[in-house]
């Protein structure tokens, strides 16, 4: 008998390992019910020897995506006898083409090997598809962490090791998550994972140049702005789910006392299906009854965020729950001492943001945001850059789909 598994190696990672025993029984059927024991007890609920489209971005990071799959990712898929369908991404944009015309009844998986650009490229390729709404649901997507921005596998993998990223998916459940429409001139895009304006979209965007520093760069964005007071005023209308932090609190800790999510019960939507009507509109529209633009003339950071981990260290939404059907919103004013901004910044790490008295709170549904006294600045969609104009929000909730470890939470230290 054969037994491949996952062996620890150095650095907190794994590599494949085999054992071999003789059978001193020559009974096939004893044999047989042990090894079904320890794979139920080695998968759980999980789906065994997933299918998996595998896509690789070689353009990524540090543009190591390649030599990373083929040593640390391809031999645990590998060893847990998963179905791999391989492709390498080719252009910016090619990882919708991929998933507009995807076989979605011949995998369970599209893992995506790279930063979070590749995943936010698949989601919205699955949403231009006209059974949008099945594909979503059918298809789970997954990152293998190649990339300077690794937030979908902190979040569902509780790691930004490649290795055991991989033995993350391979045992990983299949859990409902959020998507958000962005509405802005006649676009209409799917998020996944965060929409900001201000000094947190400005530190990422704004600092492409200085890619050779790693997540550093965006430390040194976010500092330089703090330092120079910065603000973005702008006009804002929100939709309010759980107004004050002890509701936020309350929410969290009622949906992680929960045990783990041990089946996907979703209804399979009828194969015609796209994306939801938007409950809200678009916007172009009318703002929405019982909305009001609040003017926010001293805004130094608007973030929302869908997912708790924008980045390593970086535990933004320690209230966010995948499947919630609420964004976690996050305004603070420009005008903070400089001593209290630096403060802030490093109390994302401290695990102590959440509690500070001048940093507000809220999960939302739904919201519309208007940049003003600015020609042009940085709005960032997921990490991307969009144009710099008024754009408006709306969650789908359980609209996609990931994999993780538990069902139905991120990996991350909660409220």
């Amino acid at each position: 008998m054969t037994i491949q598994y996952a062996q620890p190696a150095e650095k907190k990672s794994v590599r494949p390992s085999i054992i071999s025993y003789t059978l001193d029984k020559p009974d096939s059927r004893l044999a047989e019910a042990w090894i079904a024991g320890l794979l139920d007890r080695a998968y759980g609920a999980s789906q065994r020897r997933k299918r998996i489209k595998v896509l690789i971005n070689p353009f990524g990071g540090v543009k190591g995506a390649l030599k990373t799959y083929h040593k640390l990712i391809a031999p645990i898929l590998a060893a847990a006898r998963c179905e791999l369908d391989v492709q390498k991404t080719e252009h910016q944009g090619h990882g919708v083409e991929i998933a507009q015309s995807l076989d979605i009844d011949a995998y369970d998986v599209v893992a995506c090997c790279s930063g979070d650009g590749i995943p936010h490229e698949v989601w919205n390729g699955l949403g231009r598809r006209e059974d949008a709404a099945r594909a979503l649901l059918n298809i789970a997507v997954a990152q293998l962490p190649c990339g300077t921005g690794n937030a979908a596998s902190l979040n569902f993998n509780g790691t930004d090791n490649p290795s055991l990223a991989a033995l993350a998916v391979v045992k990983g459940l299949r859990t409902p998550l959020d998507l958000c429409s962005v509405t802005q001139g006649n676009t209409r895009l799917l998020s996944f994972l965060s929409q900001s304006l201000g000094i947190v979209a400005e530190s990422d965007l704004a600092t492409e140049h200085m890619r050779w520093m790693g997540s550093m760069r965006f430390d040194v964005g976010v500092l330089m702005r703090l330092i120079g007071k910065t603000v973005y005023p702008a006009d804002i209308a929100v939709k309010v789910e759980h107004e004050t932090k002890a509701a936020v609190r309350e929410a969290y800790e009622t949906e992680a006392s929960k045990p783990p999510r041990s089946v996907d019960d979703r209804p399979l939507p009828p194969a015609d299906a796209g994306l939801p009507a938007l409950i809200h509109g678009t916007f172009n529209d009318p703002l929405p009854a019982g909305w009001e633009l609040i003017p926010h003339d001293h805004l130094g950071n608007f973030y929302a965020g869908n997912i708790a981990y924008m980045s390593a260290n970086a535990n933004f939404f320690p209230a966010s729950l995948p499947s919630d059907g609420c964004l976690d919103l996050v305004r603070i004013r420009g005008d903070i001492s400089r001593m209290t901004a630096v403060q802030t910044l490093l109390s994302i790490e401290k695990h102590t943001f959440f509690d500070l008295p001048h940093v507000d709170y809220q999960k939302i549904s739904a919201y519309r945001i208007i940049p003003r006294n600015q020609k042009d600045g940085y709005i960032s969609i997921d990490g991307e850059r969009v144009p710099f104009e008024g754009f408006q929000v709306e969650v789908h909730k359980g609209l996609g789909t990931v994999l993780s470890k538990s069902g139905h939470l991120c990996e991350a230290r909660g409220v």
